[in-house]
């Protein structure tokens, strides 16, 4: 059983960066690729973005390439999501999950551990 508690979450102008970290415990850290979602008020949770077990591997949706990035330290059992040129309308819960799969996924369905989430707001 994989444990993930993120951090990091907070209230931020538009434009603005937070840096979101994850850490993990529990289980074989490096038998996860491991992935970021979010979910905004009355709506489904969605991808935002998801590394290989190596770290070597990245996957991003479309909305974020170029703003955020994805990275993870083994050594640590951590991963984080730095975000840039933050949107009012990526305010949401962000959450961190964990999947026992050897591919890149952004199916929600792809991933069996989920952290409890934290919130990031940001304003106009």
């Amino acid at each position: 059983q994989v444990q993930l508690v993120e951090s990091g979450g907070g209230s931020v102008q538009a434009g603005g960066s937070l840096r979101l970290s994850c850490a993990a415990s529990g289980g074989t850290f490096t038998s996860y690729s491991m992935g970021w979602f979010r979910q905004a008020p009355g709506k489904e949770r969605e991808f935002v973005a998801a590394i290989s077990w190596s770290g070597e591997r990245t996957y991003y949706a479309d909305s974020v390439k170029g703003r955020f990035t994805i990275s993870r330290d083994n050594a640590k059992n951590m991963i984080y999501l730095q975000m840039n040129s933050l949107k009012p309308e990526e305010t949401a819960v962000y959450y961190c999950t964990a999947a026992a799969v050897p591919y890149l996924s952004g199916s929600r369905y792809s991933y069996d551990y989920w952290g409890q989430g934290t919130q990031v707001t940001v304003s106009s």
